[in-house]
């Protein structure tokens, strides 16, 4: 059967700063959508990383419908009002519209679909990453879509050696979505010279050459793009499906382990080390780190099993003992060169009108 797989995900408010949602918030996106979204859905998932609440619901409605938009931001707004009532930090801070117009797209929540005929065992993986941008997946779905030494499927797998596709998306470009589609290996290197620019190239989506099915989709939304302002980092979610003609769940999993360092943690502005967490995690440190925790799935019917927690397995302590010494060791560095962002992204800051103000206080040496 045909299925579509929606995630839509916004930080709504959260305890002391940015920390967690209430249990009472979280509580009741999760009423909203169970009362609501019967006649919709054939099933769904409430669940929270850092601040930001995401909500997985599988349906039967294509992408872009409608009424599952709606039934996400009404959902969100009886959350925030919830948030109001408990004086939570940043109370509906991602909803930077004031009313729904068909579709949260450039609305403020972060949004990832996609419509596939579902496998007989389907399973699949959801990221969700907070104090960072969508560039933080660019990294491990390089490795994971087109390097042998990180994913030896792509040779010893018929189906996957023929390669990927990757659309990347130029998410600088405002006027509309400014795409480019390059093959995995031919294109190797020109993917490579686009997914190392973090701020502007960011994977959409990545196709299977072999079957032509859709393995990943990912939120691409850049908040100041849509507010005009800097109102927090991006936080974005991906849906990856996995095993048979795509990587498998380790294959996946395993680019995590390096830590990369991405934009993010405090103000957004800084670069610090992503940090792969066990699901419902806090922020803590410098707001943050950036950290990205991963819940997987099988499905059949559009139902959805029970959760497991990707990061939850003792290999993944250490993993995050070493994200930990590298993001003290950033911070050495205050506010020095690269553990702030460039000035390009700097851009929606104070920072700016400091510059301003100081820019008419230079003066030519005779």
């Amino acid at each position: 059967m045909k299925i579509t797989l929606s995630v839509i995900k916004a930080d709504i408010g959260s305890i002391g700063g940015h920390i967690r949602p209430s249990q009472r918030l979280i509580g009741a996106v999760r009423s909203h959508i169970m009362q609501h979204g019967n006649d919709m859905l054939r099933d769904s998932h409430v669940s929270s990383t850092g601040d930001d609440i995401a909500i997985l619901m599988a349906h039967e409605r294509g992408p872009g419908d409608e009424e599952i938009h709606r039934l996400a931001w009404e959902a969100f707004l009886a959350g925030t009002a919830v948030a109001q009532e408990q004086g939570l930090y940043g109370a509906g801070q991602d909803l930077l519209k004031d009313a729904f117009s068909g579709n949260v797209r450039g609305m403020g929540p972060a949004v990832c679909e996609f419509e596939f005929d579902e496998r007989p065992s389907e399973p699949f993986l959801f990221f969700a990453a907070d104090k960072t941008d969508p560039g933080a997946y660019n990294l491990p779905l390089y490795l994971a879509f087109a390097d042998p030494m990180n994913t030896p499927g792509l040779m010893l797998a018929p189906s996957m050696t023929a390669g990927f596709r990757f659309v990347i998306m130029d998410v600088n470009h405002t006027e509309g979505d400014r795409i480019i589609e390059l093959e995995a290996p031919e294109d190797l290197y020109d993917i490579a010279v686009l997914l190392r620019d973090t701020e502007r190239y960011v994977v959409e989506s990545i196709w299977s050459r072999a079957s032509g099915e859709q393995a990943v989709t990912v939120s691409t939304s850049r908040l100041h793009n849509i507010a005009g302002k800097y109102t927090g980092k991006d936080d974005p979610v991906m849906l990856v499906r996995v095993q048979k003609d795509f990587p498998a769940t380790g294959e996946i999993l395993a680019p995590y382990a390096i830590g990369p360092y991405v934009a993010g943690c405090m103000r957004g502005s800084h670069q610090m080390p992503l940090m792969p967490v066990p699901r419902n995690s806090d922020i803590s440190y410098f707001d943050g780190p950036p950290v990205v925790s991963c819940t997987a799935f099988s499905m059949h019917d559009g139902k959805f099993t029970e959760p497991v927690d990707a990061f939850a397995h003792p290999f993944w302590d250490k993993v995050r003992d070493r994200v930990a010494d590298k993001a003290i060791d950033m911070r050495r560095q205050g506010f020095f060169g690269a553990a702030m962002l460039p000035m390009s992204e700097l851009e929606y800051t104070g920072i700016m009108e400091k510059l301003q103000v100081l820019d008419g206080r230079f003066r030519l040496r005779d």
